[in-house]
């Protein structure tokens, strides 16, 4: 398995020194991340999180916490009154008052949400323990969208053996597009796949059909968010609607879709709903034995990172990395 792009990924964010904060300070795997990230010097940390109950905790379960973690522990921050603030005046118009918005601060996911929104952390990695659903309500809540992007969505970064790396999505957060929501994930995704790879993306749109080869309202769906992308990004180099050999496979490309300016060479490939996008990941995965890193979030304002309940600390780490280079 080739896994130079994880390489790269983590000498890049070493490179920058930002700071990212850990809501779920009491997962042994985030804390051995921690540790990891501070020895080999990749960013700063903060973790948030009583430390004398973590220690507790970990002592029970018979582990020892790093020992160089010990000055890296937040139990209550100082400045919460501006955090306050923030949530206050990013929530007041859906009915919170001020005492609701400190409440929500007790949460560590609205608390690590809120620094990267005030600029007291570049980026937030949480999910080891929580749902992709409470992070994502936590990152909307405090740190917002993007500017111009109206969907939070997921990429999962593929590294595969003596290729490029691809960019799949979405594959774990949005299940059903609608043809709005599937340009917002292409554009955004695009966006993704350069930051990380620092190669051009080169987008396909895909279905199961290649420029009307067949007539259904799921190829329209395609069909329609291809032509918003064309609309509000003329220049974007995409294609669709197309299948996966001809949005791959220049012979195939040749015949299918001659006129492509993909050519079969995409290397962000937008799947029309969850099922497909989370299916193709894991076939590429346990087949082509592919290295995912995901889901990555994408469309906020900020970086928050979500993961998997079933990640290892290797895991935590790359997110870590990939937090800080979507912050750039």
């Amino acid at each position: 398995m080739d896994v130079e792009i994880i390489h790269q990924i983590r000498e890049r964010a070493s490179k920058l020194q930002k700071t990212i904060v850990f809501p779920e300070a009491g997962d042994p795997r985030v804390l051995r991340a921690a540790s990891y990230l501070l020895e080999e010097n990749i960013c700063n940390i903060k973790l948030l999180g009583n430390k004398e109950e973590i220690i507790a905790a970990n002592e029970i379960e018979e582990r020892e916490i790093p020992k160089n973690l010990s000055g890296y522990f937040i139990g209550e921050p100082e400045d919460k009154i501006p955090l306050t603030d923030h949530l206050y005046e990013r929530r007041k118009q859906k009915g919170i008052s001020r005492e609701e918005a400190e409440v929500m601060l007790e949460n560590p996911l609205y608390l690590g949400a809120v620094m990267v929104a005030t600029d007291r952390a570049d980026g937030c990695v949480a999910g080891s323990i929580t749902t992709t659903g409470d992070v994502i309500r936590a990152a909307i809540h405090s740190i917002g969208l993007r500017k111009g992007n109206k969907t939070v969505s997921s990429t999962f970064l593929m590294a595969l053996k003596n290729q490029p790396a691809l960019t799949y999505a979405d594959c774990g957060v949005v299940p059903y597009p609608d043809a709005e929501q599937l340009a917002d994930i292409a554009m955004e995704s695009a966006r993704t796949h350069q930051l990380l790879t620092q190669e051009a993306p080169r987008v396909a749109m895909l279905s199961f059909s290649t420029k009307g080869s067949a007539k259904h309202e799921r190829t329209e769906l395609v069909v329609n968010a291809t032509n918003i992308i064309k609309q509000k990004q003329p220049d974007f180099l995409m294609d669709g609607e197309l299948q996966f050999d001809a949005a791959f496979v220049p012979e195939v490309a040749q015949r299918k879709a001659p006129d492509s300016p993909i050519a079969g060479n995409a290397n962000v490939l937008i799947f029309p709903n969850i099922d497909a996008g989370n299916i193709a990941y894991k076939i590429t995965e346990r087949l082509a034995g592919a290295s995912a890193t995901g889901p990555i979030l994408q469309g906020l304002a900020k970086p928050m990172m979500d993961l998997s309940r079933g990640c290892s600390w290797q895991d935590i780490v790359n997110a870590a990395c990939v937090a800080i280079l979507m912050g750039e």
